[in-house]
């Protein structure tokens, strides 16, 4: 029998039913009612500082859990403060369902208080969203967002809800069937495709796996690893892609990109054929496209039909979600095993020698120094602590990329970062969604001096929850990824690069009642992670590294990936 409520209670039950754990979010006077209806509501509210740190977090606690994530803002600044992090969850495609509160329905477009077109400014940031004009319609609709936000390329869907809508009173009866005829997802994949590509496979002489954070949105890392194992193919991952196999596999390469291994990048150059899984041949991959893995042919798995030939045309498409596809593709991989695999064995060994070959000449060397810490030793330090397992998030720039080159994930989900967008700030507020939705989880926000300082208030929602987050900062003193490009291709003519203040972290931390502190001398590094581990609380460690340290390898931009510059040129000899 359906029951008589108002929309807040109504958005609630909703939310319930779709398994919603926690909200990430910041009041106001639009969503007042929702928040007077939450008061006796199961659902935990998380109080953040900034609204843009709710989508921010509730995309660490999708990318941590697969669930969708849950944000939550008042009308006006509250709904446009949530802009960049729907922009970074639709980038890389994480699930997250944001509600925002709008004015009411006969307000709209008269410049009342704290009114924004929400609806207009969010169309081509989000998957889908919706403004609810009709309390009838708010049910289906919430559903529909959590269907679209995880099913098909996850992504987030906004849903803008006036005050009269949530205030209004309407009989409630539990949506039984989404219904959504212009939303199509293809989840099997063609089987005779499948089956070619099984064979194309059998027959190449230097295939190489390319997968990416498709596999990990659809749960297929075990599957990823059947293959691997099944053909004897060596596979890299994409920076979204980073656990979808085990760091410590032996088939696995390196990261490969602007910053990837030189192994890893004469792999795609040489490659005859290219396994693409999940993946979305972004630039920041392939480099100079046009001379991107040159020799190959590509089979490309997606469950987007638009990123197929989007950059990259292949040979043999495949829409599918990539588990389902490989459950497919590993089934005919092993009927076809006896009879092709031997085909190729000698160029397969020659293949693996040539790889294994490029990894010893060009190592991912960490720099070492007895005066001062160098960042590579801070990424070390947290992987020897991690042992692989533990929950790592970082923003955008230098840290991010010595962190991903460093630190191992032997699981998926465990790597939670900023890739298409590159946010800075987006570390600490996505640790504490990560945190939440896994509390047995060590959970790491390594973070740089520029991003730390944009997320310094969410410092208040750790020491409120008690969340024992451990804060690294890696401070190098400027925004290091942009003073690396003004030093390399500007005649280094730094301009509005230096970060010349930063809080005193021990005090800083303590004012919000959390431990924190600032080293800068090697033999500190390992003994101060230590301390921040066994705390059980937040902590705050300031790590001052060397300045001027770069990351390399580098392909420059517009180049092609073998093109990399592997390190600092060296310095000219001056006649005597």
């Amino acid at each position: 029998m359906s029951s008589l409520m108002s929309g807040a209670r109504m958005l609630l039950e909703c939310l319930v039913r779709e398994g919603a754990e926690c909200i990430f979010g910041y009041p106001g006077g639009v969503t007042l009612p929702f928040y007077d209806a939450m008061y006796e509501n199961p659902i935990r509210h998380v109080l953040v500082r900034h609204e843009e740190n709710a989508a921010f977090a509730a995309q660490g606690y999708a990318m941590a859990t697969g669930k969708v994530g849950v944000c939550c803002a008042t009308s006006g600044p509250g709904a446009t403060n949530l802009v960049t992090g729907l922009v970074n969850a639709l980038m890389d495609s994480t699930p997250i369902v944001a509600i925002t509160g709008q004015v009411a329905t006969k307000l709209i477009g008269s410049d009342a208080f704290q009114e924004a077109d929400t609806f207009g400014i969010t169309r081509s940031c989000t998957k889908h969203n919706y403004l609810v004009k009709n309390l009838a319609d708010l049910p289906q609709i919430v559903h529909e967002a959590f269907y679209i936000a995880s099913t098909g390329r996850p992504g987030p869907v906004l849903i803008d809800i006036p005050k009269d809508v949530f205030q209004g009173q309407a009989r409630y009866s539990p949506v039984s069937a989404i219904h959504l005829p212009g939303y199509k997802v293809y989840t099997e994949g063609h089987t005779g495709q499948i089956r070619r590509a099984a064979q194309m496979i059998w027959d190449a002489r230097r295939p190489l796996v390319y997968a990416g954070g498709g596999i990990i949105a659809s749960g297929a890392s075990a599957e990823l690893q059947t293959l691997v194992e099944l053909t004897g193919a060596p596979a890299v991952l994409t920076l979204m892609g980073l656990g979808a196999l085990p760091s410590e596999h032996p088939n696995f390469i390196s990261m490969p990109g602007m910053h990837g291994s030189y192994a890893a990048n004469m792999a795609l150059t040489h490659s005859d054929l290219l396994i693409a899984l999940g993946v979305r041949f972004d630039d920041r991959v392939t480099g100079r496209l046009s001379s991107f893995a040159p020799h190959a042919k590509v089979i490309h798995v997606d469950i987007d039909p638009a990123e197929i030939g989007k950059n990259r045309v292949p040979e043999l498409p495949i829409v599918g979600d990539a588990r389902r596809v490989l459950q497919k593709l590993n089934k005919f991989l092993s009927e076809m095993a006896p009879t092709s695999a031997p085909v190729n064995a000698a160029a397969r060994q020659a293949w693996w020698r040539q790889i294994r070959q490029w990894k010893e000449e060009h190592p991912l060397t960490p720099a070492v120094s007895s005066s001062e810490i160098k960042p590579q030793h801070v990424m070390l330090e947290i992987d020897r602590l991690s042992g692989g397992r533990a929950i790592v998030c970082a923003d955008v720039g230098q840290h991010q990329m010595w962190a991903a080159q460093f630190i191992r994930f032997n699981q998926p989900r465990l790597w939670i970062n900023s890739g298409g967008l590159g946010s800075m700030g987006f570390g600490l507020p996505a640790a504490m969604g990560a945190q939440f939705a896994r509390p047995d989880k060590l959970v790491f926000a390594v973070v740089g001096d520029g991003g730390f300082q944009m997320s310094i208030p969410e410092l208040a929602t750790l020491a409120s929850y008690g969340l024992p987050v451990k804060i690294v900062v890696v401070n190098n003193g400027y925004l290091g990824m942009v003073r690396q490009w003004q030093e390399l291709f500007y005649n280094n003519r730094l301009c509005a690069v230096e970060l010349d203040t930063f809080p005193d972290a021990e005090k800083l931390a303590a004012a919000y009642g959390i431990k924190g502190r600032t080293i800068d001398r090697p033999e500190q590094l390992a003994p101060a992670l230590r301390e921040a581990v066994e705390e059980p609380g937040p902590y705050l460690l300031n790590v001052r590294v060397s300045p001027y340290e770069n990351v390399y390898p580098m392909v420059p931009a517009g180049s092609a990936i073998d093109e990399m510059v592997l390190g600092p040129p060296e310095p000219v000899a001056v006649p005597k």
